[in-house]
């Protein structure tokens, strides 16, 4: 029985495939893999890519050279050397996330360096002004901190650190699709602004001891390198999802939603700025035993209901691949099996370890490339249809086809052997004859 189309019941056609020949030119090098449409100069993107790196490369300078001269170099170098230990586990943590359809590394990059050095140094500047300002005109340097702390510091920090997930989803709106995109991005420029704060805060702690001579397990050093980075290596990060989870919203929203894309990013930053402020208030007015019990109570299970929220974005990220990709293999793009495999971690895992020991590292590289423009292909037809794709979805969707066809040759058999392999459909056990049939003897 022949498989329903999928454009007899879904609003966006499915190019179909009456030829054994792509109905579009081919591409025949990697420069032009991208549909790229003409832009003024002004909005080029080498332009846009020397501004950024020019002021972020201004913003490290700047903002390495006050915590130098806050830490002394010793100090700097001790609170670098710390710091630095927990942002490759939070990267390949938020990177894991973000295997089902991975975005550029450039992105990623851009909102690590921004949160490091941009946010900041908007955050060091804005936080001391204000401080001072209050403690002017109130009188009252310890108020001022303590305000400063738990109201100023919140507001001004997750602030900067939301001004790159806006960046990258008015200018990246292309790799910026749902809550998995802004969870991931909210997570890179997170661990980039405490990368940046832990160097100030342990160079600090290690400055106090030598001015006491302290050492061992006492240190002001140890105890803030337990708080910082062993006990809430996630708490910078936890904010600041919040703020990338109402961006992933507002990135769901159909087009002319203009009232939601702008309320739910709000709504996200407001949270993010609540949950850092009970955090900060905890440890500056409660004490030791107020701020573990706002770690308990409020932290840890922010922190568990997100990681479930996370994964279960990431798992309704498969779910579209194979609810999308049926169409393209209804009319006749992909073969039966190949949604289900795609659909399937283990399965893609296999395919490319299928592909590599067969025909070569090429082949695997092909396989992956496969993978890749597959599952773009069914995140673009899933906001075609829910009305948020970009107005040059066909010249898209055309790309896409093309790459995989060009591929298919490699790339088929072996997602067809990982679905059979993984049990993604069904195959007949090898020692078994079925009417004097069995394809593995023929």
């Amino acid at each position: 029985m022949p498989v329903p189309h999928r454009d007899t019941y879904d609003a966006v056609p499915v190019p179909h495939r009456d030829t054994d020949e792509p109905a579009f030119p081919a591409a025949a090098d990697r420069s032009q893999w991208r549909y790229r449409p003409r832009r003024a100069f002004w909005r080029s993107r080498v332009l846009r890519a020397v501004a950024v790196v020019v002021l972020l490369a201004l913003c490290a300078l700047v903002i390495l050279a006050l915590v130098r001269e806050q830490t002394g170099t010793q100090g700097f170098l001790v609170g670098l050397g710390l710091a630095v230990l927990p942002v490759p586990l939070l990267m390949a943590a938020f990177r894991w996330l973000d295997r089902v359809e991975p975005g550029p590394w450039k992105n990623l990059l851009f909102a690590f360096a921004w949160g490091a050095f941009a946010a900041a140094l908007v955050a060091i500047l804005a936080n001391s002004f204000a401080v001072r300002w209050i403690a002017t005109a109130t009188a009252d340097p310890d108020s001022a901190d303590n305000l400063g702390a738990t109201v100023i510091a919140p507001v001004v920090e997750e602030s900067a650190k939301a001004a790159a997930i806006l960046l990258l989803f008015l200018f990246r709106r292309r790799h910026f699709g749902g809550l998995v995109d802004g969870v991931v991005f909210a997570g890179f420029t997170a661990t980039g602004f405490a990368f940046t704060e832990n160097i100030l805060y342990l160079g600090n702690a290690f400055g106090e001891d030598q001015e006491v001579g302290s050492s061992g397990i006492g240190m002001v050093t140890a105890g803030t390198f337990f708080v910082r980075v062993v006990m809430s290596p996630f708490a910078h990060p936890l904010f600041t999802v919040l703020t990338g989870i109402g961006f992933g919203f507002a990135a769901l929203a159909p087009r002319g939603k203009r009232l939601r894309k702008v309320l739910l990013p709000l709504a996200g930053l407001l949270l993010a700025m609540g949950l850092h402020a009970a955090w900060n208030g905890s440890a500056t007015f409660g004490g030791p035993w107020a701020f573990y019990a706002v770690y308990g109570a409020l932290m840890v299970p922010a922190f568990g209901l997100l990681t479930w929220l996370a994964v279960w974005s990431r798992q309704r990220e498969l779910r579209t691949i194979s609810g999308e990709l049926p169409a393209y293999a209804a009319a006749g793009w992909l073969s039966p099996a190949e949604p289900l495999a795609l659909s399937s971690m283990r399965a893609r895992q296999m395919a490319r370890s299928f592909a590599g020991r067969t025909y070569g590292p090429a082949a695997a590289r092909t396989v992956g490339e496969y993978e890749s423009f597959a599952t773009t292909l069914a995140f673009l037809r899933d906001r075609a249809r829910r009305g948020t794709a970009e107005p040059d979805f066909p010249a898209r969707e055309q790309e896409l086809l093309h790459h995989l066809w060009q591929r298919r040759e490699v790339a088929s058999p072996s997602l067809t052997y990982a679905a059979r392999a993984t049990g993604r459909v069904w195959a007949p056990p090898q020692y078994l004859d079925y009417s004097g049939y069995n394809p593995y003897r023929s």
